[in-house]
């Protein structure tokens, strides 16, 4: 079974996902919001019909002392939309603090040019999140 990672955002947001045995993390691709979730939880039963998915992993974007924000506020009422619907999978968040500078140091690396960065950043925020979840269940087992 899979794992997806979210990176949710205002304006956009970021899919990963790991392969079946949850060693690699692979970005699926950056969701236009549109001021709606209904675009995202259908774009999740999409990919829910393609992958056999056991765990949803959604970045909570903490304040760096560590106090929620008002994003997370937003973030954790996004979180509660996929308990009711996905009441069967797993459900947890993750710190996710720095994980778009991450991103961007990761694209500056990769000398990805400025107008493409805005279009996957919110990916690869993704996939940082997920892989620091595994990481970190990898550590407590």
């Amino acid at each position: 079974m899979r794992k997806l990672g979210i990176d949710y955002g205002d304006a956009r947001v970021g899919l990963a996902i790991t392969d079946e045995l949850n060693i690699t993390v692979q970005g699926l691709e950056t969701i236009l919001r549109n001021g709606s979730d209904k675009v995202i939880l259908k774009k999740l039963d999409e990919i829910f019909e393609k992958y056999e998915v056991d765990t949803i992993v959604v970045g909570m974007p903490f304040n760096m002392d560590g106090s929620i924000s008002e994003r997370a506020k937003i973030t954790e009422e996004f979180v509660h939309k996929l308990k009711c619907k996905y009441n069967k999978m797993k459900i947890e968040t993750i710190d996710e603090r720095l994980t778009t500078v991450e991103a961007h140091r990761t694209m500056n690396f990769l000398d990805v040019k400025k107008n493409k960065k805005k279009n996957i950043v919110d990916t690869i925020s993704a996939v940082y999140i997920l892989e620091t979840y595994l990481n970190k269940s990898k550590n407590t087992v």
